[in-house]
């Protein structure tokens, strides 16, 4: 048997490329990464310096290449060069995977976990089958349908640190047969456990005194669970199942869950990282998700319910430590009960489990009834809209209509930016254009690298068979690019919508407003997706699988475009000039150079043990008279500008937060239906301005931003570096992979 060969970045090369590029720092960009991704080096008691995430994270994809099982001389050429092309490409910040690859790639964890290199996953909630999985219940047949594992899939994809979609539309919902019986639930632990105490305080009850009650009851099923993800996993199944005839092959109403194994509250975790929440948050969802059950019995789960235990499990997760819980429910546009699940009657509920979701609803291009949906947007930010239609059927709009295209779409990952099948997960990678044209790039190269990049990416061994079959047909890919706005003004000397036309609605003879774009936008755009498109082609030639289903997006960014300095994904800036506020644990070793280089800090009045960190940042092209911001561009070209990416750029969806002001709250509706044949999905927030107390971003004047900068005297990497080159750091409190934090990185 031949060894792999593995592909390397030589110490010669990158201190060559160190001595010729500068990393694009945008003004947090340093600070950011040095918290986000810079993962810690025991070896060599710090952590990692840019230029080796970026070898870390460059060598961990170039090498899920299947051809370097077999290489020929050539392709070890091929992929030194174009490892050596991403390196220059991503270590001067002309472009990166998304954070998701910053923090896992090149990672042993990686090697262990294919799934860790995709953000976001979506699942219908209907039952499946579990198949050839990693998890999979020993009491179920390989091609036995279960209630459970779609909210297995769900929670093992969260605890991985993934976000995911599902769909509660109504033809799903509808699958799952009547709730036969109710299940006595006991949780159970010895008294030498670390977490005894607290764990009877959420219910749990002791193991000795219960096994005395039940010495001549042998009625029941008991489960022990092992300390891992996948332990935590098969109980809930386990609760589930129990709850349905056909997947109670031991016909018992009573179950025992024994949490005694677990690690306790604080205890490290090896692999992905962090600390461990204990068993208390795990005892409290097995409880809850038991009386949503029970409350069923002898008839049916609602769309409502299944969200509900979908958020429940999102909770668990935050609790459990990883930071972000990113999950949207997809439900039927005529369902009142769940587009109104978040309103005020169900605030206890609300604060207790349902907001670990955004919602949305599923509409095609006839939907008309869009009212209610404006005023659930008004009052309370929801629903967002997908249409499903338009992903099956198109890829770009410029294209026109394709039937079935992308047929096997059902809905969306978290932030909307990808259309995806049942278990497919996105795939993304991101060019800032505005700054690798300031480093000399081909924009057509930079673009193409991506595509192979992400190509690569679906190579990566997945652990679910639903998920390894609708990869290895779509392979599906998502290039996007982020800092918009800035390469637009930029190159085109003003923003890409140019005006507004007097026009007729084709279908209903309504008037509105149709968009006019700079022609040459158009065509640098159209010129990048073939330039993806292409790459794509020649590199499934060559790696001898499919072309990809569909290639481009336009994901909403966050935290990987603060790198940068660059606007996020589509978004605006939110101001020319603005104060961005950054939450930090009060021990974290940043804080000290922060503050002796002049940044303002304070407690944070909402959060005990958190400090707020005032940035003054001022976004590219500010001083420009054709500059707009989310606080003054109009809601109209907000939408206009989302339907050009969708029309020219994205075969996939456009990740957008439209913001509005009270005073265009009343356009929301007819904007929705007016461009329901071109925009595949979005949500609509109204604009705050930085009115709350210590607002994460606070629009100030020029003279503020001067004002406050001149308080900075310092190099906040050159003191942090002299001062902590021991210190393991912590991480920030409020960042994310997505300008609205619904997306995790980690």
């Amino acid at each position: 048997m031949v060894d792999k060969k593995v592909i390397t970045l030589d110490s010669d090369f990158i201190n060559q490329v160190k001595k010729e590029i500068r990393p694009h720092w945008g003004e947090l960009g340093w600070v950011t990464y040095k918290r986000t991704y810079a993962r810690w080096l025991d070896d060599k008691n710090r952590s990692e310096n840019w230029d080796e995430t970026v070898k870390r994270v460059i060598e961990g994809n170039i090498n899920l290449d299947p051809r370097l099982n077999h290489p020929t001389p050539q392709i070890i050429k091929e992929l030194t060069n174009e490892a050596q092309q991403l390196f220059k490409l991503v270590y001067g910040l002309s472009a990166t995977p998304s954070g998701r690859n910053l923090w896992i790639s090149g990672t042993d964890y990686q090697k262990r976990n294919g799934d860790s290199l995709n953000n976001c996953w979506f699942i219908a909630i209907r039952p499946q089958k579990y198949g050839d999985s990693h998890i999979s219940p020993d009491y179920l047949k390989k091609d036995q349908r279960a209630v459970s594992m779609p909210f297995s899939f769900t929670f093992d994809q969260l605890m991985k640190g993934g976000g995911v979609g599902f769909s509660v539309v109504d033809s799903n919902i509808n699958q799952i047969p009547t709730v036969n019986q109710e299940v006595e639930l006991s949780v159970v632990i010895d008294k030498n456990s670390k977490s005894y105490a607290p764990s009877l305080e959420k219910g749990a009850i002791d193991l000795d005194e219960w096994k005395k009650e039940h010495e001549k009851d042998q009625d029941y099923v008991y489960y022990k669970l092992p300390d891992t993800r996948e332990g935590w996993v098969l109980a809930n199944a386990r609760l589930i199942d129990m709850h349905f005839n056909a997947t109670n092959p031991e016909n018992k109403k009573k179950l025992v869950l024994d949490i005694s194994n677990i690690r306790p509250y604080g205890a490290k975790i090896h692999g992905f990282g962090g600390t461990a929440s204990g068993p208390m948050p795990l005892v409290e969802m097995f409880f809850d998700i038991n009386q949503v059950l029970n409350n069923r019995a002898g008839k049916n789960l609602t769309a409502v319910d299944a969200t509900d235990i979908c958020n429940l499990i999102g909770k668990t997760v935050v609790a459990g430590n990883v930071r972000r819980s990113a999950e949207l429910a997809l439900g039927s546009s005529d369902n009142q009960d769940f587009i109104k699940m978040k309103q005020d009657q169900d605030k206890e509920k609300l604060y207790h489990h349902r907001w670990a979701s955004n919602n949305s609803v599923a509409i095609n291009s006839k939907f008309k009834d869009y009212d209610p949906i404006a005023d659930g947007i008004l009052h309370n930010g929801e629903p967002g809209v997908v249409n499903l239609e338009l992903s099956r059927n198109y890829g770009r709009i410029v294209d026109g209509y394709q039937p079935g295209i992308d047929n096997e779409v059902e809905g969306t990952n978290p932030c909307g930016e990808i259309s995806l099948s049942n278990g497919e997960p996105c795939n993304l990678f991101e060019v800032f254009p505005f700054i690798a044209e300031k480093q000399g790039w081909d924009l057509k190269e930079a673009f193409a690298l991506a595509a192979r990049y992400t190509k690569r990416v679906t190579f990566s061994h997945y652990d679910w068979e639903v998920s390894r079959n609708a990869i290895n047909k779509n392979r599906r890919i998502g290039v996007s690019m982020s800092g918009i706005q800035d390469w637009l003004l930029n190159d085109l000397g003003h923003r890409v919508v140019i005006g507004f036309k007097d026009a007729e609605d084709p279908a209903t003879g309504e008037k509105i407003k149709k968009a006019i774009y700079d022609p040459k936008g158009i065509k640098v755009v159209d010129q990048l997706y073939q330039a993806v498109v292409g790459a794509d082609r020649k590199y499934s030639q060559e790696l001898h699988c499919n072309p990809s289903i569909k290639h481009t997006t336009v994901k909403p960014s966050g935290t990987v475009a603060k790198l940068a300095g660059v606007s996020e994904g589509m978004h605006f800036h939110y101001s020319g000039y603005l104060i961005q506020r950054i939450r930090f644990q009060e021990s974290d070793p940043l804080l000290p150079a922060l503050r002796a280089c002049g940044y303002h800090t304070e407690p944070d009045i909402y959060t005990e043990h958190t400090i707020v960190v005032d940035f003054p940042i001022k976004a590219a092209n500010a001083d420009s008279k054709n500059f707009a911001s989310a606080g003054t561009v109009s809601i109209a070209e907000q939408f206009a500008t989302q339907a050009f990416l969708q029309t020219y750029w994205s075969d996939n969806a456009v990740s957008c937060t439209v913001t509005f002001q009270d005073n265009e709250s009343k356009q929301i509706a007819p904007l929705l239906h007016q461009y329901r044949h071109t925009i595949k999905s979005t949500s609509l927030l109204p604009y705050y301005g930085g009115s709350l107390k210590q607002a994460p971003k606070q629009p100030i004047s020029k003279d503020i931003y001067l004002e406050r900068k001149k308080q900075i005297t310092g190099d906040v990497e050159a003191f942090f570096e002299a001062e902590n080159d021991d210190v393991k750091g912590l991480e920030l409190v409020d960042q994310s992979d997505c300008a609205s934090g619904a997306c995790p990185i980690k």
